[in-house]
């Protein structure tokens, strides 16, 4: 999931009653409304788990709708940590575990497992991504992009430990990582004595009557997805060393993802069910409220469980709320990262009055906006790029690359034409910009010809003052504060707005635009909020 939305709590921070999809055709509806006719050329498998399971198969162009069915295997991603926590869980109910076990206990003798100063990476720190390791190891060069952890073994993620220096004390900042849930799987094979694949299907897939789920291959009457990029370009599917496939490398059926979020609603019994129940409490460790790799988002007063996952050619999602006794499942076979993901979809599904989001159609782009775009950037690290305005749209050209097509989608994004990324324009106090999606990170630019603007003179901050409404309890309010406009959602810090232009701020820390409307009089009566491609208006109180 990405983290750059400013204003979350419009999301999950609402009052009354969830409403759940009343019936199969219902369900339907609402997927072919958010997938049809999307550019991804996506299909996806959904499933809502109520009193009764709903389910759904839905493609972006209709005719493909044979290309995933009940037998379908999907790679669920990073969907599989959520089980890892499971299978923690376990060890921990069996007295073989403690979260306040340093990582390095798990590990061989002799491996340099870095601390900072003398505290040590606790099994706490690894479940809530507040370790300090990076996102992946030291050195990390994979021989094969679209197969990138298929020759990784432990005793490589082992020797590359001792290139690690953490900057700050474990449990003091999030950083998701990759690396040290790969530990964490070869960890916990260990301390239960068996292979991670034997103990995952042991102690998890068969208790919860996941037929067919697995690590590698389906050997079954189920048959494993052909993954796609967006667009609908095939590409390969993800292999992982069985010990360290905790980190995202479980296949599943849309049952066999229905059979485990009904165990994490608590349906069903034996063993597995406590262990899943104590996988989903809250660890007290780093900023972010998590249980065992599980996020924690509100609802209407109680935690809602949610993950999301993808490979390079998958994408999936799942939210609990087991207070309401509902469950949400989607799978996908296209990465859609870059796109954002399926979180809108699966938090709709989930309680009706979160907004649903919209297909990406392929649209002519607006020529004001090629013009405003054209010019020379650097990207974080320091490539450069350039966008050029040609006949019907953009182009763009990386530093001592070939120039690529870009294509222009109703959520107002830009997208190359030969590979995955996205370019999400982005104005701020210099001007417009653009933010560079790819390969799960997102990249501001900064623009190397950009001219400031400047508001009129004698420019009255103050006429923009007050209460804008977004949601029924979530509101956004505009100060003036030592000269300087402010914006400060409901629960949230105030924070500064920087001038781009007539009637139009930016908040350039959080990516978030904010556009005033005036009526026929001059009068401001609204404003529209837009951050990571989303367009929502609230009228002045």
């Amino acid at each position: 999931m990405t983290h750059r939305r400013l204003f979350a709590a419009v999301l999950l921070a609402l009052a009354g009653s969830a409403a759940a999809a009343a019936d199969a055709q219902g369900l339907r509806e609402t997927v072919e409304q958010r997938l049809r006719g999307d550019r991804s050329g996506a299909c996806f498998a959904v499933a809502v788990v109520d009193a009764e399971v709903q389910r759904a198969f839905v493609c972006a162009d209709a005719d493909d709708e044979g290309r995933i069915g009940p037998d379908s295997r999907f790679e669920i991603g990073s969907i599989s940590k959520t089980m890892m926590g499971a299978l923690l869980a376990d060890l921990i109910r069996a007295g073989k575990a403690s979260l306040d076990d340093p990582l390095a206990d798990y590990l061989p003798r002799g491996t340099r497992m870095p601390d900072f100063e003398g505290q040590p990476i606790r099994l706490r720190h690894i479940v809530t991504h507040s370790s300090g390791l990076p996102a992946l190891p030291p050195g990390f060069a994979p021989a094969r992009a679209d197969d990138p952890y298929a020759s990784l073994r432990p005793n490589d993620l082992l020797r590359t430990l001792r290139d690690v220096k953490l900057l700050k004390p474990p449990g003091s900042g999030f950083q998701y990582s990759n690396f040290g849930a790969m530990l964490l799987s070869y960890a916990i094979a260990r301390r239960a004595g068996e292979d991670f694949e034997r103990l995952i299907e042991t102690r998890l897939f068969q208790p919860l009557g996941m037929v067919d789920a697995g690590l590698g291959r389906g050997e079954g009457e189920a048959s494993d997805v052909q993954g796609h990029l967006p667009g609908g370009q095939p590409t390969a599917a993800w292999t992982l060393n069985a010990d360290l496939a905790g980190v995202g490398g479980v296949r599943a059926t849309l049952d066999d993802m229905v059979a485990y979020a009904q165990g994490q609603l608590g349906r069903g019994e034996g063993e597995v069910l406590a262990s899943i129940e104590l996988s989903q409490q809250p660890v007290e460790a780093g900023p972010r409220r998590l249980g065992m790799h599980w996020m924690l988002a509100p609802l209407d007063g109680r935690d809602v469980l949610v993950h999301e996952g993808g490979t390079g050619g998958f994408s999936s999602l799942m939210a609990v709320d087991r207070g309401a006794g509902r469950a949400v499942v989607v799978l996908s076979d296209t990465a859609l990262t870059s796109l954002g993901g399926l979180g809108d979809l699966g938090f709709h599904l989930l309680d009706a009055r979160l907004p649903l989001g919209k297909p990406r159609r392929i649209e002519p782009a607006p020529p004001a906006l090629v013009q405003e775009l054209a010019g020379r950037y650097e990207l974080a690290g320091g490539l450069r790029m350039e966008l050029r305005a040609v006949e019907g749209g953009l182009e763009i050209q990386a530093a001592g690359q070939p120039r690529f097509e870009m294509g222009y989608d109703s959520a107002g994004d830009f997208f190359p034409t030969a590979f995955d990324a996205r370019l999400q324009p982005q104005r701020g106090a210099s001007g417009m910009s653009f933010v560079w999606h790819q390969g799960g990170a997102a990249n501001p630019a900064r623009r190397l010809d950009a001219v400031a603007p400047t508001p009129p003179a004698d420019f009255d901050l103050g006429q923009y003052a007050g209460e804008y409404r977004l949601a029924p309890q979530f509101s956004l309010t505009f100060s003036l504060r030592e000269g300087v406009l402010h914006a400060q959602g409901t629960g949230q810090p105030a924070l500064p707005l920087a001038y781009a232009g007539p009637d139009t701020f930016v908040m350039e820390r959080v990516g978030a635009e904010m556009r005033f409307e005036r009526d026929a009089s001059g009068a401001l009566v609204a404003m529209r909020l837009l951050q990571n491609g989303a367009d929502q208006r609230a009228e002045r109180q």
